[in-house]
């Protein structure tokens, strides 16, 4: 049975960052689910469980013992050693695309100390402004196809809590015991993407930038084919 995709996005914004991909692939004929993180701002501390539920959740609309991809989005990346580890069914491979990578062993921190203190600064009342707000207008405003693409991306941004990037995420061993890959799109995220070279995994580049796959979901949606099809052997 050909596996599935699981289209994880970063907590920091919402489904629609991977609606079009989802949509593209559909077409292809293939499977794909997006879970959807958007009540992680309102989860109780640590996050990640919330992150793990929705993901299970999803992947149960699935055809029963369908294998599946876990495909994970910026920081998202973070969460993919417990997704494969509690997953209810087997994950055949691992695809980051322009995340964040999790630690080696025991836990990630969900951001660095440099972020930490730029976030601190922008907190009220323990909440984050959505993520676009975090940065000049002209630059968020180039990362999106049209005004109309920002404007309802921007809507379902939650404001997620300090706390949020304050957590760490468990590194549970042995979960990467599968096929890897990384799709770079650009900066930051050279080193990222430098690091799963070292580790030994498929790597490939599309230039563009951090939400690239909303500005041309046609061929993020192939290139995540063809890794795929590079990283799981064929259905029989």
């Amino acid at each position: 049975m050909r596996p599935a995709f699981v289209l994880v996005h970063s907590p920091s914004v919402g489904p629609l960052t991977w609606a079009p991909v989802a949509a593209d692939l559909a077409a292809r004929g293939w499977d794909n689910v997006v879970p959807s993180f958007l009540d992680v701002a309102n989860a109780d501390q640590p996050f990640w469980p919330r992150v793990v539920d929705e993901v299970t959740a999803a992947v149960s609309d699935l055809t029963p013992a369908q294998p599946v991809l876990l495909v994970a989005h910026s920081n998202a990346g973070l969460f993919v050693p417990l997704l494969v580890s509690r997953a209810p069914r087997p994950v055949h491979a691992c695809l980051f695309v322009d995340a964040a990578l999790p630690g080696r062993a025991e836990s990630t921190p969900v951001a660095p100390e440099e972020l930490l203190e730029f976030l601190r600064a922008k907190t009220n009342d323990g909440r984050l402004p959505p993520w676009s707000q975090w940065r000049d207008e002209d630059e968020v405003a180039a990362m999106f196809p049209d005004a109309q693409t920002q404007a309802a991306v921007t809507a379902e941004q939650p404001r997620l809590p300090l706390s949020y990037y304050e957590q760490s995420v468990p590194v549970p061993t042995g979960w990467d015991d599968r096929p890897c890959g990384y799709l770079l799109f650009g900066p930051p995220y050279q080193e990222m993407a430098a690091d799963a070279s070292d580790r030994g995994w498929l790597v490939e580049q599309m230039p563009g930038q951090h939400l690239h796959q909303i500005v041309d979901p046609a061929g993020v949606a192939e290139r995540l084919i063809t890794m795929a099809e590079r990283l799981t052997p064929p259905p029989r």
